[in-house]
């Protein structure tokens, strides 16, 4: 599995992650989904996520805060953090989020795309805060691959977009009706259909090969 970014600075980005939802919510009473959302649209994530040194080693969780806030609303906060040794389950919740999207070097956009969102992360805290960092990214995998299989397939989306239906696709490409359906299914993986069925799809739906692969 390829990392987002050296494991060197991974147990900063951790504390500075957790620290900066920390503060964010405990301290300055931001809802935790909505300072998430800001988080995503700052720029902030998107560095982060890239293990930017200078955002996941060289900035406090305080310091993210402010350049989220001032990327957002054009300000940086006044209230200094509190002095705690109490890790809240807001610090959690940023601490393995940091760690799960070094894991899988998904970005945090596309994880609260597929259900692990602050919200939901922060649920499981009372189960597995004190549990191996493991079985939360097990747990994660779980919520992203429920929500992909609730999602239309990347087929069935383009063939819709197209006013297309099964029966038509099939005529047009020349693949049979029953396997357009199972890819549309996921009961058949389209990245292992002949090169000639994906080039026919691609040219009837009007997108590159790669295009219909998850």
């Amino acid at each position: 599995m390829m990392h987002a970014y050296e494991e060197t600075y991974l147990s900063d980005a951790m504390n500075n992650l957790g620290d900066m939802f920390d503060y964010a919510v405990c301290d300055l009473g931001y809802d935790a989904e909505e300072f998430y959302s800001q988080f995503l649209v700052s720029g902030v994530a998107e560095k982060f996520g890239e293990g930017n040194p200078r955002y996941v080693a060289g900035l406090s969780g305080a310091e993210l805060v402010g350049a989220v806030l001032c990327a957002t609303e054009g300000r940086r906060p006044e209230k200094l953090p509190s002095v705690t040794h109490e890790r809240s389950p807001e610090y959690w919740a940023g601490w393995i989020l940091a760690y799960y999207q070094w894991l899988t070097g998904h970005s945090f956009a596309y994880m609260r795309r597929r259900g692990v969102t602050f919200s939901e992360v922060r649920s499981l805290y009372p189960t597995l805060h004190e549990a191996d960092v493991t079985k939360f990214a097990s747990v994660a995998d779980q919520i992203i691959e429920k929500k992909r299989r609730e999602e239309p397939s990347r087929l069935q989306q383009m063939r819709k977009e197209r006013g297309l239906t099964q029966r038509e696709l099939a005529e047009r490409s020349g693949a049979s009706l029953r396997m357009v359906q199972l890819y549309e299914q996921r009961q058949q993986d389209i990245r292992r259909a002949e090169a000639q069925t994906l080039v026919s799809l691609s040219l009837v739906l009007g997108c590159d090969v790669v295009d219909l692969f998850e």
